[in-house]
């Protein structure tokens, strides 16, 4: 299972960079949206943020900053990829189904359609150009290294 979280995918180079391009994009992207968002956490303004699950605002707020900035820099980077995706889509489709419920498809659309960009980086994880591949194939080395692990009958 330890591996299943690091392992990278086994795709044609052509894929690799194709989900890099899609990590470096949805990853910096999402920064944008976070770095205002960090500020106001950090900042000495008294915190006004919506609360769509009963966490109060505060909570809300740092589930929220941790998502769009730590998640999006290990995406960007290629850690723990298939696991920083998940508090996104999470994210994207709290904002998309609940706090936007009302709003209209209009304003659905950008966090439903960044929900989807992160189930699919969840799902092909992030390729060989990334950290983990480099922590996969260390992984395998040493498991190789070690031989097969002999279990008591």
């Amino acid at each position: 299972m330890k591996n299943r979280i690091f392992y990278p995918g086994d795709y044609p180079k052509s894929v690799d960079m194709a989900l890099l391009i899609l990590r470096l994009a949805a990853g910096a992207f999402m920064l944008t949206h976070g770095a205002g968002k960090f500020s106001k956490l950090f900042g000495d303004e008294p915190i006004l943020f919506a609360d769509p699950l009963g966490l109060g605002a505060n909570l809300s707020l740092a589930l929220t900053v941790f998502s769009e900035v730590l998640c999006s820099l290990f995406i960007i980077f290629g850690w723990a990829t298939r696991l920083s995706a998940i508090p996104l889509l999470i994210t994207m489709a709290v904002a998309a189904f609940v706090v936007h419920a009302g709003d209209g498809f209009g304003k659905q659309e950008l966090p439903a359609m960044y929900a989807v960009v992160y189930l699919f980086i969840a799902v092909a994880g992030a390729g060989k150009i990334s950290i983990d591949h480099w922590l996969y194939q260390k992984q395998t080395a040493m498991q190789k290294k070690e031989g097969p692990v002999m279990v008591p009958a």
